[in-house]
């Protein structure tokens, strides 16, 4: 499993276009600093405007620049607090919540979309944040707009229709974050699965699947026990491997489930790797899998995640050549078939670059096919031990493209 996600990872975090609008999006928020890797702070300059009547009355140049910069504090929060009673006359239930990471802030956030999307009636609902930067507010609330804008995606993800996120005043008040969340009812709603895949018997599969594939087959020369990885990479203790189960057929439960682990690995060093299966998730329906899967990659790359947390996506039916983009790097996948034969040569093994036909190409698929779809979630660090210094190599694509 190691070796699915190491050579090519550096690779699909810079050259998917997918995912170029993400680094663009966290590029603009560099105050965000949550428990993942961002760049240096920047304090960006402020400038104040006074109007004319307050400068008549002596409350612009010449004061006390501290006691303005206050004044006006107290009047946002005032302004701020305002809007909180408003949405308490509306009955809309405001939730305090104590996050003061991205994985506490993700993970709060998708378990209260996940509830909202079970209840079939319109609703509404505020979170608080008062630990979490208003700048990664914005960040989230515009890219779910943005993805409500892509048809590629929301063809696949119904649920979504229903949800409507923004900023409480707008962003327009610093040191005062809270999101709102609005649905409209919902027409009908998604099938449940789990009586079909009950977690025991889910675990069990992937289990299984996991001790043929990694363990019996040699797919990952350092993990030997299905139970505790890896083994033998210097500088890291091997751990236990986590085995975990998301039940709901809906995108934004899977969401909830998989923040859930990151969380937990995050606060459990003695946790190496967690295998999350989620059986209802495109259980007979690949793109459907694939959009989910990418909605997670792409909320863990929004804040930086992917510095920390390599992912592997698995599906019973798994086909590269229908994942997008379908001749270039996408995270969490395999490498574009295209880049098979310019693999295999530079391992100097010509031969089979040249005789190997397509079909046979093909094969590397079952590598991913696994008995549901799952995501191994992996430490980067651990990736990066196993690589070493191939974590990086120049291709030649057949082509005559250079990437690297």
């Amino acid at each position: 499993v190691f070796w699915m996600t190491t050579t090519f990872k550096k690779k699909m975090r810079t050259t998917a276009m997918t995912y170029f609008f993400l680094w663009v999006a966290s590029s603009c928020i560099p105050e965000i600093c949550l428990g993942f890797r961002t760049s240096s702070n920047i304090k960006a300059s402020r400038k104040h405007l006074y109007a004319a009547s307050e400068l008549a009355a002596g409350k612009g140049f010449g004061t006390n620049k501290q006691e303005s910069v206050k004044k006006k504090k107290s009047s946002e929060e005032d302004v701020f607090q305002s809007l909180l009673r408003d949405l308490q006359i509306q009955n809309v239930p405001l939730l305090e919540c104590d996050a003061n990471s991205v994985e506490t802030y993700m993970g709060a956030t998708f378990t209260t979309m996940a509830e909202l999307s079970d209840n079939m009636d319109a609703s509404k609902v505020c979170l608080i944040f008062e630990k979490i930067p208003q700048t990664a507010l914005v960040a989230f609330a515009n890219d779910v707009a943005t993805l409500k804008m892509t048809p590629r995606l929301m063809t696949y993800l119904p649920e979504l229709e229903r949800f409507h996120v923004e900023v409480l005043g707008n962003g327009k008040y610093s040191g005062m974050s809270a999101l709102v969340i609005e649905t409209t009812s919902a027409q009908a709603q998604l099938p449940q699965l789990e009586q079909q895949a009950s977690a025991e018997q889910s675990l069990q599969a992937m289990q299984s699947f996991v001790q043929r594939l990694v363990v019996i087959e040699s797919m990952c020369p350092h993990t030997h026990d299905i139970h505790r990885a890896p083994e033998g990479l210097r500088g890291i203790s091997p751990g236990t491997v986590g085995y975990r189960y998301g039940g709901s057929a809906d995108a934004l439960h899977a969401l909830a489930s998989f923040w859930t682990c990151i969380c937990e690995l995050q606060g459990s060093p003695e946790i190496s790797t967690v295998v999350l299966s989620l059986p209802c998730i495109g259980k007979e329906d690949h793109d459907r899998f694939a959009t989910v899967v990418e909605i997670i990659s792409r909320y863990l790359c929004l804040f930086r995640g992917d510095a920390l947390f390599g992912l592997v996506h698995f599906h019973p039916l798994y086909d590269r050549n229908l994942i997008f983009p379908p001749d270039a790097p996408a995270y969490g996948h395999l490498p574009p078939r295209n880049w098979l034969r310019p693999m295999i040569r530079l391992n100097k093994n010509d031969l089979e670059a040249e005789t190997l036909t397509d079909e046979q190409l093909a094969l590397s698929d079952y590598q991913r096919r696994s008995p549901h779809t799952a995501i191994n979630i992996l430490r980067t660090n651990q990736i990066a031990a196993a690589a070493g210094k191939n974590s990086i190599v120049n291709l030649e694509l057949e082509n005559g493209d250079k990437v690297r």
